[in-house]
């Protein structure tokens, strides 16, 4: 594994950092061609396997760019991560993730060596098959627990187990077991089903990528109210993601719908007319559009107008009149017009199909008496 000093080869990221990159957890630095910004603090954010990060002192002042491969304090040992950013976008990102900095900050102490990436290649080898042992082990100890994940240190003298567990696990001896099995230091993170799919990955039903595994890196939690704003059905089979949790979509536009909604009618009040009274049966908030039924239960005698002809029936309906229909006269009209002339068009267009036939059987005949004339003077 070659490594260039300076060029973030391995990582296939940019030195500066501006250019799109694969990584999720990539930040688009903004101020990367300001040199001030650059050298604001000494501080570096340091990006291990999966989504874990951390963030560390270049006490040095070593040429840190983005994509450097560093060796950084832990405890115990060193482990090994990748610079995703530096300078003045780094102290923002610890006041997003409340880093506490009243506590002494570990420290970068190098670029990494070949000796150091290659320790680490060879920890990496052996994460599988930790996995694998260690779920056997968590089995045969009655866990209701699944590891999900195992991540080595860089240094290889430490192993973190990610989990998922739907309740609270003991696992105070599954940690001696580990500790035993495979001489390491061990530390145990639990996780959440979401985070889990993210590591996964897969395709989603509208065809893309899981948002899980594509950008998202914060997972905010999803109420059934989201599907109820948007009018969705209430099918859990629908309505559930690869992760068996309610899809994180839901969340994108639930706020429209919530504004929207306030531009509507109560669904609870009913319209009069004179013939007849108007029950709920849907709304359409984007078009902002109502359809009313004549039955509370079934749609009846289904009738559409705008939410604005709504509100001007409910006050209608408050000062004691009542309309002759839901739809405004203009609109009546319109409605008959286009009855009226569908009617039309569908009756001529049968009356032209039959004229056209009387006239191919009237050149029929004609052509026939024709030949019959030439018979007989013949």
């Amino acid at each position: 594994m070659k490594f260039i000093h300076g060029k973030g080869c391995c990582c296939g990221l940019s030195v500066k950092g501006c250019s799109r990159a694969r990584n999720k957890l990539n930040n688009y630095d903004w101020l990367c061609d300001i040199n001030e910004a650059q050298t604001a603090t000494d501080f570096v954010e340091v990006q291990f396997k999966n989504t874990r990060k951390g963030y560390f002192l270049n006490k040095d002042h070593l040429p840190l760019k983005k994509g450097d491969i560093v060796a950084v304090e832990s405890s115990p040992g060193h482990d090994i991560g990748t610079v995703m950013l530096t300078g003045k976008l780094v102290l923002l990102q610890m006041q997003k993730n409340r880093y506490r900095f009243d506590e002494e900050p570990k420290k970068v102490y190098r670029f990494a060596r070949q000796s150091d990436l290659d320790k680490y290649e060879e920890a990496k080898k052996r994460e599988h098959e930790t996995m694998i042992r260690s779920r056997q082990l968590a089995i045969d100890l009655g866990l209701n627990m699944k590891i999900g994940d195992v991540e080595y240190q860089g240094d290889g003298n430490k192993a973190i187990f990610y989990y998922i567990a739907d309740e609270r696990v003991d696992f105070r001896q599954l940690i001696k077991i580990l500790a035993e099995t495979f001489h390491v230091r061990i530390e145990m993170k639990q996780i959440g089903a979401r985070q889990e799919a993210g590591r996964i990955g897969g395709i989603g039903p509208c065809g893309r990528e899981l948002c899980c595994s594509a950008w998202m890196s914060n997972f905010i939690s999803v109420a059934t109210d989201a599907a109820r704003y948007q009018d969705l059905s209430m099918n859990p089979q629908k309505l559930a993601g690869q992760c068996a949790k309610l899809k994180c979509c839901l969340n994108y536009e639930v706020d429209a719908y919530v504004e929207g909604r306030k531009q509507h009618p109560s669904r609870k009040i009913e319209l009069s007319t004179a013939d007849t009274t108007y029950y709920h049966f849907k709304t359409d908030i984007l078009r902002k559009e109502i359809t009313y039924s004549t039955d509370k239960n079934i749609p009846v005698n289904l009738v559409t107008i705008s939410s604005q002809r709504a509100f001007d029936i409910i006050q209608m309906n408050k000062n004691g009149t009542k309309p002759f229909s839901l739809l405004n006269d203009s609109e009546v009209k319109e409605e008959k017009r286009e009855s009226n002339d569908i009617l039309e068009d569908s009756i001529s267009r049968f009356d032209k199909v039959k004229k056209k036939k009387k006239k191919k059987k009237n050149v029929h005949n004609n052509e026939k008496d024709k030949v019959r004339n030439t018979d007989e003077h013949a």
